[in-house]
């Protein structure tokens, strides 16, 4: 299901609406009652289709976790690969390196327990951060005149954009979600401001 990045693949129409219903029943139950026991069989009772289809469509609870935020994260990577600037192209790296740590906040924020969810068990090599990874290492590249340490420092600058340290900062620390970004943003100018080797 993700990365995201391109078209989905065709469905036949019985399959897209019972998909459709899957994931709006499991949006208004996290919704409701949160994330952390969101149970496929539940979904499933509750959408009116069997609980084999919806093993089948999602494969376990990490893919129906994928498939609730495919769509705001669809909208996001068109937002950053080919919407306005500075989030978009057509402002100076270092601008949409900030433009988009920014806003990669926003989009974790908005399904925060999700995201939780899927830090608990998730790979770094796939879902959402290996296309955040590429865009930001490109736009580090950019930036500091050369690629050598790009990746590792888009590494570095997303590490703190995780769903389960931002949901500490804003429940344990009490920060809001602006100073989330404005630490996020120092953070971003030191890394382009600082020599390559």
């Amino acid at each position: 299901m993700l990365p995201l990045v391109g078209q989905p693949p065709p469905e036949r129409a019985d399959a897209a609406r019972n998909r459709q219903k899957i994931v709006e029943v499991a949006a208004r139950m996290v919704a409701e009652h949160g994330a952390e026991d969101l149970s496929l069989d539940e979904v499933a009772r509750v959408a009116g289709v069997g609980v084999g289809t919806v093993y089948r469509r999602f494969g376990d609870r990490a893919g129906l976790i994928y498939a609730l935020i495919d769509e705001r994260e669809r909208r996001f990577q068109q937002a950053f690969f080919a919407g306005p600037p500075p989030l978009g192209p057509g402002a100076p790296a270092a601008e949409r390196i900030s433009a988009f740590l920014d806003a990669l906040v926003d989009r974790i924020v908005a399904q925060q327990s999700l995201f939780v969810l899927l830090a608990k068990g998730a790979k770094l090599s796939g879902g959402p951060y290996r296309v955040h990874h590429v865009h930001l290492a490109t736009l580090l590249a950019q930036a500091r005149g050369h690629s050598r340490d790009a990746a590792f420092l888009a590494d570095a600058l997303l590490a703190p954009v995780d769903a389960c340290l931002i949901a500490h900062q804003r429940e344990e620390r009490g920060m809001t979600v602006e100073e989330i970004k404005s630490g996020l943003t120092a953070l971003a100018a030191a890394v382009i401001q600082a020599p390559g080797r």
